[in-house]
């Protein structure tokens, strides 16, 4: 079954491509705000100047916090071999359930990859804790839902 392993790899993909482009607007977010920081000249007004800095230091220090949570998400999804056969639901699994089709590596949630719907979910997440350690042909309750795994990749 080659297909799956190559729908795996698409998914994937398109998970680090958006990563890249969160990363690379968090860090045209961070030049922006420190040029426009080091701009700021004093005026008479010294303590709107100050104001002004702290605001740009504000900004600077929320897109650093989410350039770091892309780069750390990033390296968690580099380290998913999508060669692997998964026999039970793990982190790295693509999994074909009766209501949709999961895979198990970070939790960004719904996404379309070739105009068709997956989601994106972490082991931690309920569905996800739920899901872990099951084999095909398991079933789960999840939101008054019954689950069925009919396949992994």
């Amino acid at each position: 079954m080659n297909k799956p392993s190559l729908l795996k790899e698409q998914i994937l993909n398109h998970l680090l491509t958006q990563l890249n482009q969160k990363a690379e607007t968090a860090k045209t977010a961070i030049q922006s705000a420190k040029e426009s920081r080091n701009n700021n000249t004093k005026s008479s007004a010294g303590d709107k100047f100050e104001t002004g800095r702290e605001m740009m230091q504000m900004e600077i220090d929320k897109n650093e916090a989410q350039l770091g949570k892309a780069l750390k998400l990033k390296s968690e999804l580099l380290q998913i071999n999508i060669q692997k056969r998964c026999e039970k639901v793990e982190f790295g699994s693509l999994v074909f359930t009766s209501e949709g089709i999961y895979f198990i590596s970070i939790g960004i949630g719904k996404l379309i990859v070739n105009n068709d719907p997956y989601f994106a979910i972490s082991l931690a997440s309920p569905i996800g804790k739920l899901l872990h350690n099951k084999v095909v042909g398991d079933k789960i309750q999840f939101q008054k839902r019954e689950f069925e795994i009919n396949y992994i990749v």
